[in-house]
């Protein structure tokens, strides 16, 4: 089915299941494809809807580069639950659609049932800011002079995601060819819009330390740039719990499928349990001992 954005554009949404509502966001080098593991199992006893991101087909590529941002990618992630009727539902997002659940459960908390946050934290410190931003305009650039199947080759392969090739070359060929096949002009554009353009995470820090909706952080242990920034979040939003995944990278939910199943599976259960208190003050104290001596 296709959904229309606030501002005109249409989105590609696909929904499977019926109960609580989860919605997937992908990530940059995904798309709506990018969720099958998670929607054959969670579908049994959940609404799950799956969408294709702004500038990602079949949903509508907008040619103008001011149509993308992290904003509008918030933006649309509220048009989605409107126009399937929704009031509130669980979101689980991989690196670009972790920002969009973190994001869209700080300004929409209303909206946000729970929040599951993997794979984020690329170009959050201040130390890596700016060569974060160059990196995406080259990526960007790339893009729009050698096409998506030659960058794609390269993107696919690195740091973050060799850990998944070496475990799961099956899985990872059908990732790369689904990246492959991406728009390349909405991809720039997503690229400098979103990527590059997105205040760091540490910009949020009173916001998400007021927040009170259940947050799930999700990292590899071998994906570098997620890892600082992931205890970051687990130490400031009060509601946070963090999982850390061993020898994995960070194409989490097809790298590590059962296991990242399986948290999220516990988390929704005991979010709707109303069972994801916010933090208990007595374990930030630095003593190991307690007591007040």
């Amino acid at each position: 089915m296709r959904i229309r954005t606030d501002d005109g554009f249409g989105l590609h949404v696909e929904e499977t299941g019926h109960g609580v509502p989860v919605v997937f966001a992908h990530e940059f080098a995904g798309d709506h494809r990018s969720w099958e593991p998670q929607v054959h199992a969670f579908a049994r006893q959940y609404r799950c809807i799956t969408y294709a991101a702004r500038g990602y087909p079949p949903s509508d590529v907008p040619d103008d580069p001011g149509a993308y941002s992290q904003g509008h990618a918030v933006a649309d992630l509220v048009a989605v639950l409107d126009g399937l009727g929704i009031d509130r539902a669980h979101v689980v997002g991989l690196s670009m659609g972790g920002f969009v659940a973190l994001h869209g459960s700080r300004q929409h908390p209303d909206r946000v049932r729970s929040a599951v946050v993997a794979g984020v934290g690329y170009g959050a410190s201040p130390d890596t800011r700016e060569a974060f931003r160059a990196e995406c305009e080259a990526m960007a650039a790339s893009f729009e002079t050698e096409g998506t199947p030659s960058v794609a080759a390269r993107y696919a392969v690195g740091p973050a995601r060799v850990q998944f090739e070496n475990k799961d070359p099956r899985g990872h060929a059908e990732f790369a060819a689904h990246l492959a096949e991406h728009d390349a002009r909405g991809s720039a554009h997503t690229m400098r819009g979103f990527q590059r353009a997105r205040p760091s995470l540490y910009d949020f820090e009173e916001e998400l330390s007021g927040s009170v909706v259940p947050t799930l952080v999700v990292a590899g242990d071998e994906d570098e740039a997620c890892l600082e920034p992931s205890l970051w979040l687990k130490r400031t939003i009060p509601t946070a719990g963090l999982a850390v995944l061993p020898r994995s990278g960070h194409t989490l939910n097809l790298e590590e499928p059962e296991r990242f199943n399986s948290l999220v599976a516990e988390f929704l259960a005991a979010a709707d349990a109303g069972a994801w208190a916010l933090r208990d003050p007595r374990s930030k104290a630095s003593s190991t001992m307690g007591g007040s001596d």
